[in-house]
């Protein structure tokens, strides 16, 4: 039973984004040309206990300003000013609201005021649902992978659909679950596709070859930025990021050797300048103004659900062959600071549901092609050996055991990557590796990328494919209909979650419903 009227919900989730809304401020100004601009639109992040992170971007050194209110007419509007952006930042601000009341419909707008003038931009809207802290229904939705393969932004079909597809959804929020952009992916002006059609898309100089420069990883989040389906969702939708590759290159780790598309041949210098402008254009707190920050963080969303958003790029060693037997040593993938970070979280969390979004699958086999001797290389947590875990399936393996002796219930894995929809059922009846509860694993992809698989499972942890749904040939383009995006539904009366894999317009794929077992009361 619902304890959210489902008709009403659905016309105040509508309302950002067809309202016309008062101007933000009493000043006018009679020489638009001389005002600031909103280029990029707006995001809302990581929205959590009273609080939500603004993200824009202007055109010139401005400050961002952003009110909001419970009510579109801003009749009462909160006012929060962020801080003066700069070309430092390639003009991105971002403005933590706080203070905001539980599970309500926040209007907000956005401004930027120009630093000599005071002029002041026209203002954007947006709307975001405020985290709950009693039990209701939630809805959310995930996936990876844009704008991969070359396949962009195409006016023939009017971008990127899949984004409005999962708008349409009215989901409380979206986690992005890595490859946010393809920065080694070029965008032509034109690609032939299955059955000789043609896939045409719009190009930008910063698409036209592998970034290496930041401002050239800059203008990928930028090239996306110019979907109206994606900024629309964005404007309604709040955001959870993580990363994974191709923020910065494929299958990189501090082992990669750049190819010849590269002039910069350095990974440390090439994923510095990435992570620079992940952090830039992510609609995250907790970055700094020297542009640090961490990427894995938890995210509080009532009684119901705690979200841990793992950073499986970061820390991990150089991919090789993936068979070592020392545990934290050359098999590193989350590293021993963020895997203990975990485990105390899922320790210390009390909501029913712990979802654990990864960017990389746990049991699919993800190659990384070979070493100097030949030997196959992995991209991924699995190696190809069924036996024992080695390398980095023994911080697996570690987690999973943790998991398993604390009492830790209702835990699901979320991931990408792999470009196709899949459900996995973990169990130790199954597996080499026994010390651990059944779990399950939902992967979905890609959103406006090429799809491929199925991949090959390794059976270390026991995994089952339960369904999955992969295109005929590899790279199948967008036009193919095999993009998937996850939901997850939580009712608030009984707990009870339900995962839909859904394609590209929406329709369900395959749905599989999980109830809570009871939580443990006490930690050892």
């Amino acid at each position: 039973m619902s304890l959210v009227r489902p008709d009403r919900r659905r016309v105040l989730q509508g309302l950002g984004a067809t309202l016309l809304l008062p101007a933000f401020g009493a000043r006018t100004w009679a020489a638009p040309a001389g005002r600031p601009a909103i280029t990029d639109g707006i995001q809302a992040g990581d929205v959590m206990d009273g609080r939500a992170l603004i993200w824009s971007r202007t055109d010139r050194p401005a400050r961002l300003l952003v009110e909001w209110d419970t009510q579109a007419s801003f009749r009462s509007a909160h006012k929060a000013a962020g801080p003066v952006t700069t070309a430092a930042q390639d003009y991105t601000a971002r403005v933590d609201l706080a203070g905001l009341p539980a599970d309500q419909q926040i209007f907000y707008r956005v401004r930027f005021e120009d630093l000599d003038t005071g002029a002041l931009s026209e203002p954007v809207a947006g709307h975001l649902r405020s985290a709950p802290t009693q039990r209701r229904d939630i809805r959310f939705v995930w996936g990876g992978d844009t704008v991969g393969q070359g396949f962009g932004i195409n006016p023939d079909i009017g971008g990127m659909r899949i984004y409005s597809a999962m708008r349409e959804r009215r989901p409380d929020f979206f986690l992005h679950s890595g490859d946010t952009i393809y920065a080694d992916g070029p965008v032509p002006a034109q690609l032939t596709v299955e059955e000789g059609r043609i896939w045409r898309n719009i190009t930008t100089e910063a698409k036209s070859k592998v970034a290496e420069t930041l401002d050239e990883f800059r203008g990928n989040y930028r090239y996306n930025l110019m979907d109206t389906h994606l900024k629309r969702f964005n404007a309604e939708v709040p955001q959870v990021w993580q990363w994974d590759d191709h923020e910065t290159t494929n299958n990189w780790s501090p082992s990669k050797t750049l190819d010849d598309r590269y002039q910069v041949k350095d990974i440390k210098v090439l994923s510095g300048r990435a992570r620079q402008a992940f952090l830039e254009y992510a609609p995250m707190r907790g970055v700094s103004a020297d542009g640090a920050g961490r990427i894995y963080r938890k995210i509080a969303y009532g009684p119901l659900l705690d979200v841990f958003v793992l950073d499986m790029r970061s820390y991990r060693a150089g991919n090789d062959s993936n068979l070592g037997s020392e545990e934290g040593g050359p098999g590193a993938f989350l590293g021993a600071e963020q895997l203990e970070w975990l485990k105390k979280g899922l320790q210390g969390s009390t909501a029913t549901w712990k979802i654990i979004a990864a960017d990389m699958p746990i049991g699919l086999q993800v190659p990384d092609g070979k070493d100097a001797q030949g030997q196959a290389r992995w991209e991924a947590i699995a190696n190809g050996d069924p036996g024992a875990p080695k390398g980095r399936e023994l911080e697996m393996a570690d987690l999973l055991r943790f998991i398993s002796r604390q009492k830790i219930r209702n835990t699901v894995w979320l991931t990408a990557d792999v470009h196709y929809c899949a459900a996995h059922h973990y169990h130790p009846n199954r597996a080499a590796f026994q010390e651990f509860e059944p779990f399950w694993e939902f992967v979905a992809g890609p959103l406006n990328a090429g799809s491929f698989g199925p991949n090959p499972l390794d059976a270390t942890f026991g995994p089952e494919v339960v369904f999955q749904k992969a295109p005929p040939q590899a790279n199948t383009s967008p036009l193919g209909g095999f993009q998937f995006f996850g939901e997850v539904k939580i009712e608030g009366e009984s707990a009870v979650l339900t995962v839909t894999l859904r394609d590209q317009d929406g329709r369900s794929q395959f749905t599989q419903q999980l109830h809570p077992m009871p939580s443990n009361t006490t930690h050892a």
